[in-house]
């Protein structure tokens, strides 16, 4: 990374590294969706470059500001939507890294980043995608979190409405990652 961070502070959660292993840690809310988005490797590497490289996150709608062109462990990111005084940022650093890799399935390639100060929860998030024996693809994310602050904490339903859309855009953007170089 470089001499001068994208963000600074140290991950605000227990457990970091759980979204490998996939169990949330005791009194945080756990998240997990699972879907299919094809066949094949061709598509299995589309997805993962693009869950590497951030492009899930821009195809989610996201601004991306990362300080390593592809997730990396260490490497410190901050996506955030909205606009101007509105923007909410989500400062995370990437905790752990699964690279694809030259051949044979199954397999998986992802990664997981945990919250940093600023962020509005407190917790870790990963997206995976994985070949499985048959040639399915399958992407996976999971994600354990609390409010950061009262804020958050008071938002409730509010706030679990919005983690549930911003996955939902997730799974929009692998399925376009999935789809391309698709014959119509």
């Amino acid at each position: 990374m470089t001499g001068n961070p994208l963000v600074k502070g140290t991950l605000n959660y227990p457990g970091v590294g759980s979204t490998e292993r996939g169990a949330a840690p005791a009194g945080f809310t756990g998240v997990l969706e699972e879907v299919r988005l094809g066949t094949g490797m061709d598509v299995y590497r589309r997805v993962a470059q693009g869950i590497l490289a951030w492009e899930l996150h821009r195809r989610a709608g996201l601004r991306v500001r990362a300080d390593s062109p592809t997730a990396a462990p260490g490497a410190r990111v901050v996506s955030g939507f909205g606009a101007g005084p509105f923007r909410l940022n989500a400062p995370c650093e990437v905790v752990w890294v699964h690279q694809p890799a030259p051949d044979g399935v199954p397999q998986s390639a992802g990664f997981g980043y945990g919250t940093l100060p600023g962020h509005p929860a407190r917790g870790e998030e990963s997206f995976e995608v994985e070949i499985n024996e048959a040639g399915e693809v399958l992407l996976r994310i999971r994600a354990f979190s609390k409010p950061g602050n009262w804020f958050y904490a008071a938002g409730g339903l509010v706030t679990r409405a919005a983690q549930r859309y911003v996955t939902s855009r997730y799974i929009e953007g692998a399925r376009t990652l999935a789809a391309e170089g698709t014959p119509p």
